[in-house]
């Protein structure tokens, strides 16, 4: 403040005094800007003397557990790792034991210790603590006695800190998040209090853009784990006496898909509906030889309480799992208890459950299985909707497909499905049971009259399905987003098909079930693809999203080729000879299911419609996801595993994780479906019955970690806190007005540990999330860097000896930056990435601290960028003419005779405006 008013006081006083100036040099300085300078250097000394240093937030090494007087409450925002205070303790309380050495031997007394105590944590309110560390090691939580605080300002004392202090004498903490740990036992720590920290989460509390508020449906994954939905814990007895639980792999101390499904409840309290997936295993891609069981890891392995069984098969008798590198390829078929386990806990936490056989292949690689798809042998691990048969259209085919559903209790789709539903009224009912999903390379198949064999089996197993589970129970089929309307066979025939309408008009099919995975974007990088000369900002903006729910590709257009997809080349949709475009839209879910449909055989428009009658039944949407990754809204129906041949990247996406698309992809797409009168049930894909964060970080448990990063996963990514919500509260806790509406991005962590400044604070999030603050008039208002294209001039424009341009010498240019982080994919210990170029001429390398919770994949991608970013160190300097560029404003995007530049910095010299440019980044 000083700064400022004496900077504007010595402008004033050195205007009077030096009139005319002073010559210096050849130029002539006013006594203004001199005066104002001098103001400037004494004012800053005297706001250097009398402010405190500020300091921004700091990676740190040690978590440690405190009790200071005036000691700061750190901030946190999405999920972080912190010491904490201790602010109360009782005395110590020994216990005595008294034990005998034997008949008549002497008598010996042993003594514990325990103590009460409470610690605050961080400001609040808190979702939850997930982690607690004593003295670096885990501390199994279920064996303590322990009370959470979320540090609400409504919150009561608690009972036992105000039983020791006397009532009205406890303080209820208002506002703090604080544990409490009522008779911590001492001995494993030596008789003293151990140093705790802790994981705390504080999930976004803004309800306009967040999952919570949007989801209350999902399915339950991985399907596979032979115990994974046991709520019982299940151990391995490896030798007598020795044992190690198989689904307790979490701190708490309790079954591993109790603890998920509370964090669900905590998460994304709105879901009240889940499918519960359940893997079996098929071995072969040609319908007549696949055979279909359950399967387990290992074939000798005792456990207790029970063993591993389904459907009457134990381990002798099962599917042994291919393994790779010592590790199996999957986790087993969960065992039959497990399974009623799981049902029976989702039904009591309130969720109306669909039982959801699924069907995984365990097809390895080397296979030397020949393919139905005419390559050498059979691709690793493929998609179920991949089994088909050698030859279409054949009696052959019919055989084939009998032989892939086979009987009740054989090796085949059949008993597959009729298995599950006699385990669901085992666990007493379910709301929901689907006879399969996704069988897309069966469903279309055609026998030698050109009849489904297939759907005609489908419809056969409704109705047994139908005797099993009684009137009570809702029954359908999840048919893939390609598979469920027209199918045009690429026979140049000219036919136009409705294979499936014979199911969904089937008295025993209760709705029709889609995995709903179509493009909601079609987007690139830069400037000049059609969806951004359209107007779109960019992929995450929600008027785009909506829009290309029921528009865009698959409903507007198609392409043809890669090559028209490269060049979007974009072919219509249409119909001009019967009017029906909406035929062969797969995303016109409206017209599909209020409409007759009528077949075209050799592209002729049948008079009479098929057995489909329109509006007759609901829509479900059993699996709506989006992947993590850079432009998942491209192709949601990709997924990252590379074990598999079906990996793949969306197009155009360039594999970096982004789990803003996820999270507003998500938002746009279930508030618009469960608005739609035809649709009564979204279940987002997917909610993982492996506990956040054990999974994905233990690989020594669960070898398919690595792939949750770029995944469908919700787990972990519900609890993320927007850029705009974190920059919204500090702003607000300093009085600062700020307007966010164009900040994007989504926290994985952030720490404010101490007293700083704004700037401070902000300034590491507005370096990672590439954004920047200006000043409107009306306050500020934060915004990615060159948003829009503002204008653009050409060097003609520029005025006469005002284009300065600079750029760093070769020896001067980074050739590396390494950039320390906190990790978030483990324990939140400081890590280091380095991002290296090969510049003979320069080892000069830059070192960066975010103190933010990082992966390491977007950590990588940030030191990557920043090179790229040191590496470009040029700079423009223009003026221009008056009434040129007037609606310029600094970090406004400016195309300078076809380049691209950021606005800097802008000076006003008289009618002229100075114009510092940098590079724009790509």
């Amino acid at each position: 403040m000083a700064e400022i008013i004496l900077s504007q006081a010595g402008a004033v006083a050195g205007s009077a005094l030096l009139p005319n100036g002073i010559g210096l040099l050849g130029q002539t300085i006013s006594g203004a800007v001199l005066g104002e300078a001098v103001g400037r250097f004494a004012g800053r000394a005297i706001d250097a003397s009398l402010s405190p240093v500020s300091e921004g937030p700091r990676i740190s090494a040690l978590h440690v557990m405190e009790s200071r007087e005036g000691s700061a409450l750190p901030l946190i925002y999405g999920r972080a790792r912190v010491g904490g205070q201790a602010i109360w303790a009782s005395r110590f309380k020994e216990n005595r034991t008294e034990q005998s050495a034997g008949k008549g031997g002497p008598k010996y007394s042993e003594y514990s210790y325990t103590i009460s105590f409470a610690v605050a944590l961080c400001q609040g309110p808190i979702t939850r603590v997930d982690r607690v560390w004593a003295n670096g090691d885990l501390l199994t939580l279920s064996q303590l006695n322990w009370r959470l605080y979320s540090g609400t300002e409504k919150q009561l004392p608690d009972p036992l800190i105000e039983a020791v202090e006397g009532r009205g004498a406890a303080p209820a903490y208002k506002g703090t998040a604080y544990i409490v740990f009522e008779d911590f036992p001492l001995d494993a720590f030596g008789n003293h209090l151990p140093q705790l920290s802790f994981e705390v989460v504080r999930a976004s509390q803004n309800t306009s853009d967040r999952l919570s508020e949007s989801v209350d449906g999902v399915n339950i994954i991985p399907a596979s784990g032979e115990f994974v939905y046991a709520t019982s814990n299940v151990r391995e007895r490896r030798f007598p006496g020795i044992e190690r639980a198989l689904n307790m792999n979490n701190a708490r101390g309790e079954a591993d898909f109790l603890v998920s499904l509370d964090q669900l409840g905590q998460d994304l309290p709105k879901v009240s509906q889940s499918a519960l997936t359940v893997a079996w295993f098929g071995t072969d891609l040609r319908a007549g030889e696949c055979r279909i069981a359950p399967g387990v890891e290992e074939r000798d392995r005792s456990t207790v309480p029970y063993t591993w069984s389904v459907s009457s098969i134990g381990r002798d008798g099962a599917h042994l799992i291919s393994r790779a590198n010592t590790r199996p390829n999957y986790g087993g078929t969960p065992a039959d208890q497990a399974v009623i386990e799981g049902i029976q806990a989702l039904k009591a936490a309130g969720h109306l459950v669909t039982l959801s056989p699924f069907l995984l292949m365990d097809v390895p690689e080397g296979n030397g299985l020949p393919d139905p798809y005419g390559s050498a042998e059979q691709a690793p691990f493929p998609w179920r909707g991949r089994i088909s048969v050698m030859s279409d259209q054949t009696a052959a085919a019919r055989e084939a497909i009998a032989s892939f559903v086979g009987e009740d209790w054989g090796n085949g789709f059949r008993h597959f499905i009729l298995h599950h539903a006699r385990l669901a009224v085992e666990a007493g009912g379910v709301e929901a049971f689907l006879i399969g999903s996704e069988m897309v390379g069966l469903t279309r198949v055609r026998d030698d009259q050109g009849r489904f064999p297939f759907v005609e089996a489908l419809v056969e197993i409704a109705q047994e399905v139908r005797e099993i589970l009684g009137p009570g129970v809702k029954i359908s089929y999840a048919a893939d987003w390609t598979e469920y309307g027209a199918f045009t066979p690429p026979d140049g025939s000219g036919d136009v098909l409705f294979p499936l309408d014979l199911l969904w008009a089937s008295e025993n099919i209760d709705f029709v079930g889609l995995d709903w995975y179509p493009p909601m974007s079609d987007w690139r990088d830069g400037e000049e693809h059609l969806d951004a000369l359209a107007g779109f900002e960019k992929i995450e903006d929600e008027a785009y999203l909506l829009r290309n729910l029921t528009g865009g590709e698959a409903y507007e257009w198609y392409y043809g080729s890669d090559a028209d997809r490269g060049a979007q080349v974009r072919t219509p949709i249409e119909d001009p000879a019967h009017g029906e475009p909406w035929v062969f839209r797969q995303k016109d879910l409206a017209n599909w299911w209020s409409r007759a449909h009528h077949e075209r055989p050799n592209g002729l428009r049948s008079s009479q419609p098929t057995s489909w009658v329109p509006e007759s039944k609901p829509i479900r949407l059993i699996e709506l996801g989006v992947p993590a990754i850079d432009k998942g809204t491209n192709a949601p129906n990709l997924f990252y595993d590379p074990k598999s041949s079906e990996s793949a990247l969306p197009h155009f996406s360039n594999g970096g994780r982004d789990d803003l698309i996820q999270r507003r992809a998500l938002s746009v797409a279930n508030t618009y479906w469960r608005a739609q009168p035809m649709v009564e049930q979204v279940l987002n894909w997917a909610w993982d019955g492996r506990p956040w964060p054990d999974y994905p970080s233990r690989e020594d448990i669960w070898g398919d970690g690595p792939n949750w990063q770029f995944g469908h996963w919700l787990n972990g990514r519900a609890s993320l806190i927007n850029v705009a919500e974190v920059v919204d509260d500090v702003c607000a806790r300093a009085g600062v007005s700020v307007d966010t509406r164009d900040l994007d991005g989504v926290i994985e962590g952030v720490v404010l540990d101490s007293v700083m400044s704004v700037a401070s604070a902000l300034s590491p999030l507005a370096s990672a999330y590439e954004f920047a603050f200006k000043d409107t008039g009306a306050g500020l208002s934060a915004g990615h860097e060159g948003a829009i294209s503002v204008i653009s001039v050409s060097s003609e424009r520029i005025l006469e000896d005002t284009y300065v341009a600079t750029r760093d010498l070769l020896d001067k240019q980074a050739s590396a930056v390494t950039l320390q982080y906190v990790s978030g994919d483990s324990s939140y210990e400081p890590a280091m990435v380095e991002s290296r170029m090969d510049l003979p001429a320069s080892d000069l390398k830059v070192g960066l601290t975010y103190p933010i919770v990082l992966s390491e994949g977007r950590a990588q991608t940030l030191a990557e960028r920043r090179l790229m970013d040191l590496r470009e160190s040029r700079s423009r300097s223009i003026a221009l003419p008056p009434g040129e560029a007037i609606g310029l404003e600094p970090l406004d995007r400016l195309d300078l005779d076809g380049a691209e530049w950021i606005v800097d910095r802008i000076e006003e010299q008289g009618l002229q405006r100075q114009l510092r440019l940098r590079p724009a980044r790509s």
